[in-house]
């Protein structure tokens, strides 16, 4: 077994297809706060989101080759009242799909940012 000193995620990578689009959604929507947001080679840009207070940020990457907006990310948002968010955020416009009662499991739904990429948002248990 191979011992390592990994300690957590820092961030996960989401394909836009604009990313002052995006950052404008996932900022005025969503309500994330900008992590970073600077060029870091010539042409090449960089767009942290996070929630407040979150230590795993949300990185707008530019989608390309091999790399398509419009995915199922697998991304769990998590949120302290999952039906409050359903509703603010379909007042808000966004593209979400039903929110899901199953028992035994956390209230949740999904999500679609201005790219098509599905986000999930999940309450936490308790």
């Amino acid at each position: 077994m191979t011992t390592t000193r990994l300690t957590g995620v820092h961030t996960v990578a989401v394909p836009v297809a604009d990313q002052d689009r995006a950052l404008a959604f996932y900022t005025g929507t969503l309500g994330l706060e900008v992590r970073m947001d600077g060029e870091l080679q010539e042409g090449f840009r960089w767009v942290e989101v996070a929630p407040p207070g979150a230590a795993t940020s949300l990185a707008l990457v530019a989608a390309g080759d091999g790399f398509p907006a419009g995915v199922d990310t697998g991304i769990r948002l998590t949120t302290s009242d999952a039906a409050a968010d359903h509703a603010a955020l379909g007042e808000a416009g966004a593209d979400t799909g039903e929110l899901l009662r199953w028992e035994g499991v956390p209230p949740m739904f999904a999500l679609r940012d201005v790219d098509g990429n599905t986000l999930y948002v999940m309450e936490l248990p308790g």
